[in-house]
């Protein structure tokens, strides 16, 4: 039974496309024995988990070469590893646990899921292999709008979720280049953002870059031989009618009302949110509106900034574009660079960092203490609060190239 599963394994492990390695794999603690991979669809989930399945072997590999060769019978060499996919109709009368088991009995160390919420009971199963099979490491994807540590009371104390993003600022310029850059921590960039965009700028001039990213480089789809603006439309799709429609359980009659406001979304981001507009533009209750607004956010859709110490399910403060990407999907108009600026700065900022409306002037608050503005250009007075610019190359002053945030990850 197990060899099937292995011809797959071996297929996909040799044809993955992960021609960079992700910032995220140097930051996960690979001891822990059940590790979750969040990310929307299309950020590269399966990509992620096929590229540590060939890390594992390479280094099982690597063992078993430095290993002293006896004389005798060989041993056989088990394999340590294996994908599985659970959308396999296998799993249909078979369960999690039992395959684990036939797994664990054959020599195996790491399985690594995908399609998790396919299976029906999968936290419960999870947690059953986790406790029956003591040296088995489990890493497996799961969407960006399951609630891992909030609604699975089965592994919410046992798992490490880490989340995976889009590719950033860095990791794309990387791929078009060749260049390896490093990363920065905010603090780094606030103290030496002059130093270090001139530092990058003698290598490369980020600008010449910079405007492709944002229309197109957030996804790993733009590495592929297809239409980027129909995969991606595509994406968004299989986000509404299978990611949300399954784990928040909505009926099939209410996806034609979550796609409009999908295209609300696309029309009108970044802005204000007018709930009452909104669900009369939709046909349906305010209440339902903001649930809606919630599970688009969820799925990576939508940000939603809110006022320090606020948080749903009060109004946001203002709605964006999960990424600038999103933002050229909309057909019946091009984003103003104010807009798609904005919707950068919040999107890269709220990878690791806490960002919020505030009542000052400054247009964000990082972390309850960055006062930040975001523009264009450079503007004509000197400015008192770091401010990011969209087109400009190297940093001075409070002025900092909006694009060298892209380097946080």
């Amino acid at each position: 039974m197990l060899d099937a599963f292995f011809r797959i394994h071996d297929f996909l492990v040799a044809h993955a496309h992960m021609p960079i390695r992700r910032h995220l794999m140097d930051e996960i603690d690979w001891d822990d024995r059940l590790i979750a991979i969040k990310g929307a669809r299309g950020v590269g989930k399966t990509d992620f988990l096929l590229t540590r399945a060939h890390e594992i072997e390479e280094l099982d590999r690597r063992s078993h070469v430095e290993m002293p060769i006896h004389r005798g019978k060989a041993a056989v060499q088990k394999r340590p590893c294996l994908y599985v996919n659970l959308n396999n109709f296998y799993f249909s009368e078979h369960s999690l646990v039992e395959f684990a088991g036939a797994f664990v009995k054959a020599g195996g160390k790491y399985l690594l899921i995908d399609q998790t919420f396919k299976y029906p009971g999968w936290s419960r199963e999870l947690r059953r292999c986790h406790d029956k099979y003591r040296d088995l490491h489990i890493v497996f994807c799961a969407s960006s709008v399951m609630r891992l540590q909030d609604e699975n009371k089965d592994i919410s104390s046992i798992v490490k979720v880490y989340n995976l993003r889009g590719f950033s600022f860095r990791e794309f310029l990387s791929l078009k280049t060749g260049l390896e850059f490093p990363t920065y921590t905010l603090e780094e960039l606030m103290r030496s953002h002059a130093s270090i965009s001139r530092e990058i700028s003698e290598r490369v001039n980020p600008l010449d870059y910079f405007g492709e990213y944002l229309r197109h480089g957030y996804y790993p789809s733009f590495l592929e031989q297809r239409n980027f603006e129909a995969h991606l439309l595509e994406t968004m799709n299989m986000i509404l009618e299978i990611d949300v429609l399954m784990i928040k359980q909505i009926e099939v009659s209410n996806v034609p009302k979550m796609r409009k406001l999908v295209n609300e979304m696309l029309m009108t981001t970044p802005c204000a949110l007018n709930v009452s507009t909104l669900s009369d533009a939709i046909a349906t209750s305010r209440a339902t509106t903001m649930n809606y607004i919630k599970y688009l956010k969820d799925a990576r859709l939508l940000n939603l900034l809110y006022m320090e110490g606020k948080e749903f399910p009060m109004k946001p403060q203002r709605v964006y574009l999960q990424n600038p990407n999103l933002m050229y999907m909309c057909v019946e108009r091009e984003p103003e660079p104010m807009d798609v600026f904005e919707t950068y700065f919040y999107n890269t900022m709220h990878v690791d960092h806490k960002v919020n409306a505030t009542e000052r002037n400054a247009m964000f608050v990082v972390d309850g203490k960055f006062y930040f503005d975001v523009k264009v250009d450079v503007p004509s007075r000197e400015s008192i609060r770091p401010t990011a610019i969209g087109n400009l190359q190297l940093g001075r002053g409070n002025l900092i190239p909006l694009w060298i945030l892209g380097f946080l990850y």
